[in-house]
C-alpha cells in the first residue's frame, strides 16, 4: 500500500473512458464546442488492463467510469465487460443520461448498481442553454427506466448564479419524490474558470446560501457520511437525503482517496495540480515489469495532493471526468 504523511492512500479510481461528450456545459467548456475523442486515446483493453494493474499496485477498491460522456464511446461495453470480472468492491457510472435508456441493459448485465446522472435544470427551455446539447425529456425517461430497474441513483447539479439557482428546490423536490439523492456541487476553479476569477465569482454559489434556500422550505439535519466522502450529507425532515460537495466552502483534501486515469493514459493524483504522470506505455508491458514502474509513478501522484484545500486547476474538467 502506498500511503502519504497524512495517511492518505488511493482507494477510488475514476477513469475517463473518453474525452468526447455530447454536451458542452457552460461550466466545463467556454466556447460551446463539444469535446471530441483524442487521437491518442487508449483502447478498451488497455484501459481495463490499467484498472487491473492499479488494483494490484495501489490497492484500488472502487471504480467510477466517467468521461467526457462514457456512453458515447464504443469502448464502453467491452471495457465494462472486462472490469466487471476484476476484484472490485464497486463499479459505478457518471453520465449525463442522454443515452442512459439505450445503454441500460449493458449497464445492468455487467453489475453496475449505482449511477450519478448530471442534471442542472428541470426547465426544458433552459436545459439546452446550460447543457448545449441533448434534451431534458430523454434524460428524465432514462432516469425513470433506471429507477424502475432498481439502480441506486444520485443526481448531480452545479448551481450557477444567474443561470439555474431557481432550480435548487424543484430539483430537490423531484429527487425526493423519485427516491434519488441530489448532490449539489459547488462550482470549481477548473479549466477556463481557473483563468477567469471574475467569471467564477459571478456564478459561484456557496454552501451556506444553498442550505439557506433549502432550509426555508425543507427542514433538515446533517447525516453521517464515510470519512473519505466528498459530500456533506443531510437528511430532510419527512424522508430523503441530499448532499453538497462543498469544495470551496468545506475542503476535503485531507481525506481524499481519489486517483484519476485519463483516456490518453495520464494519471492525475489531484485536480488542483497541473502534474500528471504517463502510464500508457506501461499498459502493454507484462505485469512484472509494469507494476514496479507504476508504483513509482503512484508515489509521485500521491505527493501531488493538496494538504488542506483545492486551489484551482487549469485542466479541463471534462477531460478527467470530474
Amino acid at each position: 500500500m502506498i500511503v502519504d504523511r497524512q495517511g492518505r492512500a488511493f482507494r477510488n479510481l475514476r477513469i475517463s473512458l473518453t474525452a468526447a461528450c455530447n454536451y458542452a456545459c457552460t461550466y466545463c467548456v467556454p466556447n460551446g464546442k463539444r469535446l471530441v475523442a483524442a487521437q491518442d486515446e487508449l483502447s478498451a483493453d488497455a484501459m481495463a488492463r490499467g484498472v487491473e494493474y492499479l488494483i494490484e499496485a495501489a490497492g484500488i477498491e472502487r471504480l467510477r467510469i466517467t468521461g467526457g460522456e462514457p456512453l458515447v464511446t464504443p469502448k464502453f461495453e467491452p471495457f465494462l465487460q472486462a472490469v466487471s470480472t476484476l476484484k472490485l468492491k464497486d463499479i459505478s457510472l457518471t453520465t449525463n443520461g442522454q443515452l442512459l435508456a439505450k445503454k441500460l441493459p449493458i449497464i445492468i448485465d455487467n453489475g453496475v448498481r449505482r449511477l450519478n446522472v448530471s442534471l442542472d435544470t428541470l426547465d426544458a427551455e433552459a436545459f439546452p442553454a446550460l447543457a448545449r446539447g441533448g434534451d431534458l425529456k430523454t434524460v428524465l425517461a432514462g432516469l425513470e427506466e433506471a429507477r424502475q430497474a432498481g439502480l441506486k441513483i444520485k443526481v448531480n447539479m452545479v448551481p450557477l448564479r444567474g443561470q439555474n439557482l431557481d432550480q435548487v428546490l424543484p430539483l430537490l423536490e423531484y429527487c425526493l419524490e423519485h427516491g434519488f439523492e441530489l448532490r449539489f456541487i459547488e462550482l470549481m476553479r477548473m479549466g477556463h474558470l481557473a483563468r477567469d476569477p471574475n467569471g467564477f465569482q459571478q456564478q459561484f454559489v456557496r454552501l451556506a446560501e444553498l442550505l439557506e434556500i433549502i432550509g426555508a422550505v425543507h427542514p433538515f439535519v446533517q447525516a453521517d457520511a464515510p470519512i473519505d466522502a466528498t459530500a456533506l450529507r443531510y437528511q430532510v425532515e419527512g424522508g430523503g437525503y441530499f448532499g453538497v460537495i462543498a469544495n470551496e466552502s468545506v475542503p476535503f483534501c485531507r481525506t481524499c482517496s481519489r486517483l484519476r486515469l485519463s483516456s490518453t493514459g495520464w494519471l492525475h493524483g489531484c485536480l488542483s495540480s497541473s502534474n500528471r504522470h504517463f502510464v500508457g506505455d506501461l499498459l502493454d508491458k507484462p505485469r512484472h515489469l509494469a507494476l514496479p514502474a507504476l508504483q513509482r509513478l503512484l508515489v509521485k501522484a500521491l505527493a501531488d495532493k493538496q494538504d488542506i484545500a483545492f486551489s484551482g486547476g487549469v485542466t479541463v474538467m471534462k477531460i478527467i471526468g470530474g
